[in-house]
């Protein structure tokens, strides 16, 4: 892992993210970038402070200087703080639209690692206001890393690997399996039982047994849990054994679609108070 990336709007949010952030940047040798994004100055796609902007009069110009010199400073203070001196920290100013400014960074930085804390808004908030989170997870193409609070520890010992058994996840297997590596962790590999998709024990854990083996799982406990929902089922077993951390594949829908069938890795970002760890498999 070279490079990771931290959205941040300087909420107590983006902080705890930047924490987690370094601690991974330590651990496994990485450049750390803080990406700030003024939004409301100007409509579009996201680019440069330093490039040219029209203002349509004195106001909007006067109002967008100012918001650039508060960011500008914030940004510094983040990049330098003491806290963070043990590893590499880059900053980047953007102005526009927050999702697209992230996108543009992971392409033009090639990151490696998005790690970014996200609102928990649920219901018709969530619908209405929209999660940047959900969207930079369904759109990656590198491995997001989300949190709603200060983890009680970034040293990811116990990691929930949520599972469909699919065999697209052979990508993200590998990801997981460096992450395991990084904190030589167990891997609780699970699969949620719901009344609309019900398999017998027996069955699934023939399955699954099969699937660790042909992805080269070690270290690895094999589980099946019940529940109503696939989300509710990864959130709880992530409570019943304490996880450090939740992994899970995606595939990124987008549009109509993601609004009929919803993405389960997304719900479970949005609700787990434990840190999840996603990609998005046609990646």
């Amino acid at each position: 892992m070279k490079k990771i990336l931290v959205p941040t709007d300087f909420s107590k949010n983006a902080i705890n993210a930047t924490d987690v952030a370094f601690d991974i940047a330590k651990k496994s040798g990485a450049v750390l970038t803080l990406l700030h994004v003024i939004e409301g100055a100007s409509g579009g796609a996201s680019f440069n402070v330093e490039g040219q902007v029209s203002y349509s009069n004195m106001t909007d110009k006067l109002f967008t200087l100012q918001m650039i010199k508060k960011a500008k400073a914030q940004l510094e203070k983040a990049v330098k703080d003491p806290k963070y001196s043990a590893v590499k920290v880059e900053g980047e100013l953007r102005m526009g639209n927050a999702f697209h400014g992230i996108r543009t960074i992971i392409t033009e930085h090639k990151v490696d690692l998005v790690v970014m804390g996200t609102t928990g808004r649920t219901g018709v908030d969530r619908l209405i206001i929209g999660s940047n989170a959900e969207k930079v997870i369904r759109a990656s193409h590198c491995p997001v890393l989300t949190l709603q609070d200060k983890p009680k520890t970034t040293n990811f010992k116990n990691i929930v690997y949520a599972t469909a058994m699919s065999k697209d996840e052979e990508v993200f297997s590998r990801i997981v399996k460096r992450t395991q590596t990084l904190y030589d962790s167990t891997i609780h590999l699970v699969r949620i039982n719901t009344p609309g998709d019900f398999q017998r024990d027996y069955i699934v854990k023939g399955y699954m047994e099969k699937f660790a083996k042909s992805l080269g799982l070690k270290n690895v406990t094999l589980n099946i849990f019940n529940d109503l929902t696939v989300e509710e089922g990864v959130i709880r077993f992530g409570d019943q054994i304490n996880a450090d951390l939740i992994a899970m594949a995606t595939h990124g829908r987008t549009g109509f679609a993601n609004v009929i069938a919803g993405s389960v890795a997304e719900d479970v970002a949005n609700q787990s108070k434990r840190p999840v760890l996603t990609f998005v498999v046609k990646h």
